[in-house]
C-alpha cells in the first residue's frame, strides 16, 4: 500500500521520471526545494514500510502533511484515496446510527464505506451482532443485521466497519459438527480450527472447466433411479408443500445415495470419499431433529456437517445460511475431493427473507411482493453445484422447497425450475392414498438423465422402459379421468388394459419402504413385469431387439 502511495504521491504525467518527481513545487518545506524535498518523501514512506501499526500513522501523516503543505493546487483529492486504506487500519467505530427498519440499519457520516463489507455492532449491554453493508450513497451505509435489529438502541449502539468481506473458516473437521445459520457451532464442541478462510459467495467456476455429469447416482428410489435419474454434480429440487413427506425422501437419499457400477453392485460407499452438507432456514425443532437423529441412526453422522436456522432464530439468518453450507461443500469438494450432496431445506424461508429485506430497503416489488433480481439470487446459489476438471469431487445438489397452497406456477418453484436440471414432484394425492414415496413421476423430470443411463452406466434398455413407462402412465391418467365420466362398462379392452397398469404401477413401481433400497436393474426388471400386461404390439417406444431380449417371461435380466 505504502510504496503504491509513494509511487501516487511523485506522479507526473508531463515529466518522463514520473515516478520520482513531487506533483508540484515544493515550498517552504523541511529540506528545501526539489531533489532535497523527494528524498523526504522517499525516506518517510521506506520508513513505514518497515514500521508497526502506529509508525505507519505517524508517517502517513507526515506524507500528508507534507503533501497538504504543497501550496495552492495540490494533489488533496489525491491523498483522501492515498490514505483510505491506512485509516481503516484501526479499525473506525461509529455512534452515528440514524434509523433502524426491519433487519436494516442506517448509519450516517461513515467514511468509505464499502459495499458487504462486514460490520460489527455492539449494543449497550455489551452484546455484540454482525452484519453487511447493503448499500453505500455518500457517507451512508445500510447494514443488514444477521442476529436481526431487535434491543439495538440507535444513540448508544456502536458500529465497527472491518473492511473485510464475510468469510468463513473451513476445515475437514466440520463433518460431524453442528453449527447454526451463522457458521457457529451449537454442540457444545470446540471451536473448529480453521485450515482457511474463504469467501462465503463462492470461487467463480470457469465454464470451460465444467465437467458434463454421466454418473449415475444410485438413490434406491425407483420413481427417481427409473424415471428420474440423478447425476453427479448435478441440481435437482424437490418440489412439495405443507403436510408431505419431503423431509423422509431426502433423509432416505442421503441414507442410500451411491454410485451405480457395471453390475449389481453399488459403489462409492465409501465413507471416507462421500459427505453431506445439510443446511435448514426457518424449519421447525423437529425438522432439524428428525434429520439429526436418522444421520445418528444410520451411522453416517461423522461425514455430515448441519447448518441450523430454526423457525425461532432471525429470519434475516437465512439469507447467509446456504452461502455458509455451501462454501463449506465447495471446500470439501474441491481441496479434500469428496462427493458432497448438499441438502436445503426449505428454499421458500429463504426466499421470504429476501422479500423481507427488499421490503425494508423500499425496492420496487415484483410478482406476489417477491424482489425482482430473486432469480439472479437463486442462481448464485443453485449454480454452485457441478463438477471441476482437475478435482475428483463433485457437489450434488438436492433443494427442498415448498410451494404455497401447492402451487407450482408460484415465483419461488417457477423460478426455482428454471435455473436447475430437472425436479422431483410430490404429490399430495397419491400421499392421501397412503403411497410412499408420493412421487409423480408425470410433472417430474431430469434433464441431465440422458447422459447417465444406457449400455456401460446401467442397462442399454433403461431409457426406452423410462419413455414406456411414462407413456403408458399417460394414457393410463387419461383412461382414470374418461372413467369417471363414463364409468367402467364403456371402456374398451385397451383403455381396461391401462386401467391394470396404472393401479399395479402405483402399487409396485412408485409404492416402497422408507428403507427399502432397490438397485437400478430390480427397478428395470419390475418396469418389464409391468410391461408385461400389454403385448408386445402395444409397446410401440422400445425397439423390437429390445423388446426381443427383455420381454419374454423366462428371461433373465442381463446386467
Amino acid at each position: 500500500m505504502l510504496t503504491s502511495c509513494l509511487y501516487l504521491v511523485h506522479k507526473a504525467p508531463s515529466t518522463p521520471d514520473s515516478s520520482r518527481r513531487c506533483p508540484a513545487p515544493c515550498r517552504g518545506a523541511p529540506g528545501g526545494r526539489g531533489p532535497a524535498r523527494r528524498r523526504h518523501y522517499i525516506s518517510a514512506c521506506a520508513a513505514a514500510r518497515g514500521a508497526g501499526a502506529a509508525e505507519k500513522m505517524a508517517a502517513v501523516r507526515a506524507v500528508r502533511g507534507l503533501v497538504n503543505g504543497a501550496g495552492p493546487g495540490g494533489p488533496r483529492e489525491q491523498v483522501a484515496a492515498l490514505t483510505r486504506d491506512y485509516l481503516s487500519q484501526p479499525r473506525l467505530t461509529y455512534k452515528t446510527v440514524s434509523g433502524v427498519n426491519g433487519p436494516l440499519v442506517i448509519l450516517d457520516q461513515v467514511k468509505f464505506p464499502r459495499y458487504a463489507e462486514i460490520v460489527h455492532l455492539t449494543l449497550p449491554d455489551g452484546t455484540r451482532r454482525s452484519g453487511q453493508v447493503l448499500e453505500v450513497s455518500g457517507s451512508k451505509a445500510v447494514v443488514q443485521v444477521f442476529e436481526g435489529t431487535s434491543g439495538i438502541d440507535a444513540k448508544k449502539t456502536s458500529c465497527e466497519f472491518t473492511g473485510d468481506i464475510l468469510r468463513t473458516p473451513v476445515s475437514e473437521d466440520m463433518l460431524g459438527r453442528v453449527f447454526n445459520g451463522s457458521g457457529k457451532p451449537i454442540d457444545r464442541g470446540p471451536i473448529v480450527l480453521a485450515e482457511d478462510f474463504l469467501d462465503i459467495m463462492g470461487q467463480p467456476i470457469n465454464p470451460q472447466c465444467r465437467i458434463y455429469p454421466e454418473e449415475m447416482i444410485q438413490t434406491g428410489i425407483s420413481a427417481i433411479d427409473g424415471m428420474n435419474s440423478i447425476a453427479r454434480g448435478q441440481k435437482i429440487p424437490i418440489f412439495s408443500a405443507a403436510g408431505l413427506p419431503h423431509n423422509e425422501i431426502a433423509a432416505q437419499i442421503c441414507r442410500q445415495a451411491g454410485l451405480v457400477k457395471k453390475s449389481k453392485d453399488v459403489m462409492d460407499y465409501n465413507e471416507e470419499n462421500f459427505a453431506i452438507v445439510f443446511a435448514a432456514m426457518g424449519v421447525n425443532m423437529e425438522t432439524a431433529r428428525f434429520f439429526k437423529s436418522d444421520f445418528e441412526e444410520n451411522g453416517s453422522m461423522d461425514n455430515v456437517c448441519l447448518f441450523l436456522n430454526l423457525a425461532n432464530d432471525p429470519t434475516i439468518e437465512r439469507i447467509i445460511t446456504p452461502r455458509l453450507a455451501l462454501t463449506t461443500a465447495e471446500f470439501l469438494a474441491y481441496q479434500c475431493e469428496k462427493h458432497v450432496l448438499v441438502i436445503l431445506t426449505d428454499m421458500s424461508s429463504y426466499a421470504e427473507a429476501l422479500r423481507e429485506v427488499s421490503a425494508a430497503r423500499e425496492e420496487v416489488p415484483g410478482r406476489r411482493g417477491f424482489p425482482g433480481y430473486m432469480y439472479t439470487d437463486l442462481a448464485t446459489i443453485y449454480e454452485r453445484a457441478g463438477r471441476v476438471e482437475g478435482r475428483n469431487g463433485s457437489i450434488t445438489q438436492i433443494p427442498i422447497l415448498t410451494m404455497p397452497n401447492d402451487d407450482i406456477t408460484h415465483p419461488i418453484p417457477d423460478l426455482t425450475g428454471y435455473i436447475t436440471e430437472g425436479q422431483i414432484y410430490v404429490d399430495r394425492q397419491l400421499h392421501n392414498r397412503q403411497i410412499y414415496p408420493p412421487i409423480n413421476v408425470l410433472p417430474s423430470l431430469s434433464r441431465l438423465m440422458k447422459s447417465a443411463i444406457g449400455d456401460g452406466m446401467t442397462r442399454k434398455d433403461h431409457a426406452d422402459v423410462s419413455n414406456q413407462l411414462y407413456a403408458c402412465y399417460a394414457i393410463g391418467k387419461d383412461v382414470q379421468a374418461m372413467k369417471a365420466v363414463v364409468g367402467e362398462e364403456a371402456l374398451t379392452s385397451d383403455d381396461l388394459l391401462y386401467l391394470e397398469f396404472l393401479q399395479k404401477f402405483e402399487k409396485n413401481f412408485i409404492a416402497q419402504g422408507p428403507y427399502e433400497n432397490r438397485t437400478v436393474y430390480e427397478t428395470l426388471d419390475i418396469g418389464w413385469q409391468l410391461l408385461r400386461i400389454f403385448p408386445k404390439e402395444m409397446l410401440k417406444r422400445i425397439p423390437q431387439t429390445t423388446l426381443a431380449e427383455f420381454y419374454p417371461r423366462d428371461s433373465t435380466a442381463k446386467h
